[in-house]
């Protein structure tokens, strides 16, 4: 005798009652409870961001921006920031690209190591930085270039942090790619070298952007290893942070809160220009 159809068989009960496809699931309470704990804490970063903006007005916002030492301080932010980037992608691309295509002993403990400048303290880099150009080696690199307290001195600081995000970043983008396309284009003739400049760096241009936008923002937002190797001279040494720092010890809160919205501006922005890349940071 045939058996009945799953569709008879659900109609012969008269208690069961059919799922609607339609309807969208009900929410188990732990993921209720998940979704409150991620909503306070999204909840508590707005309201900090929309407290400190609604601390000041547009003037008074113009009038701090505008004042020369101000206006010093955002120039040179952005042209360190530019030049630590860019440096951090040029060290971030080959050591991203060797961490992910290489196999060698030891490789876990090289790739736990370029993390350090991320879990140590930014005071503890400064100050590593100070001990290192007091040594031989320091001061022959200094009759070059000079570091202790210079503007060179700052992108120096600045890169130290950020090219170990830009590492982790390339590194990613490259565990990501198939190494497939790099193989044909050897097979066709083409060197290593030239396969990874022609093949594999225009497929991780998107992540290239990323790990030059973040080191860009983890530049914008150094102030330990800047103020202790590098200083907080005025007109000088004199970055976004450090002016953060000066305009609060000077009890210029305008001043620090305006540089402050400035800062959050531009990280938010940094941060949405990745995102519309496609990558994450």
């Amino acid at each position: 005798m045939p058996l009945p159809s799953p569709a008879i068989a659900s109609k012969s009960h008269p208690g069961s009652r059919p799922s609607d496809p339609l309807k969208p699931p009900r929410p188990s309470p732990l993921w209720i409870a998940l979704g409150l704990v991620t909503g306070l804490y999204a909840s508590f970063l707005l309201a900090m961001l929309l407290a400190t903006a609604t601390y000041t007005s547009l003037p008074d916002l113009g009038k701090a921006l505008s004042t020369r030492e101000i206006r010093h301080s955002i120039q040179l932010s952005f042209l360190t920031c530019t030049a630590s980037s860019l440096l951090s992608v040029a060290l971030a691309v080959p050591a991203g690209y060797f961490l992910s295509r290489s196999r060698f002993r030891g490789k876990q403990w090289l790739d736990a190591f370029l993390d350090v400048p991320i879990v140590l303290p930014p005071m503890v880099i400064g100050l590593c930085l100070l001990i290192l150009f007091q040594t031989g080696l320091g001061r022959f690199i200094e009759q070059a270039i000079p570091f202790t307290y210079t503007v060179a001195g700052v992108v120096l600081a600045q890169v130290v942090i950020g090219a170990a995000f830009a590492v982790r970043t390339m590194r990613g983008t490259f565990d990501h790619l198939s190494p497939r396309p790099e193989e044909v284009a050897m097979t066709l003739g083409c060197s290593r070298a030239q396969a990874i400049w022609l093949v594999t760096l225009p497929l991780a241009r998107k992540g290239i952007f990323a790990a030059a936008s973040v080191a860009w923002a983890r530049s914008l937002g150094e102030f330990g290893p800047i103020l202790v190797f590098a200083g907080a001279t005025r007109m000088r040494t004199e970055v976004l942070p450090t002016t953060v720092w000066l305009e609060l010890s000077v009890g210029n809160l305008e001043a620090a809160v305006a540089v402050s919205l400035l800062m959050v501006a531009l990280a938010l922005a940094v941060l949405t220009a990745v995102r519309g890349a496609g990558e994450q940071v």
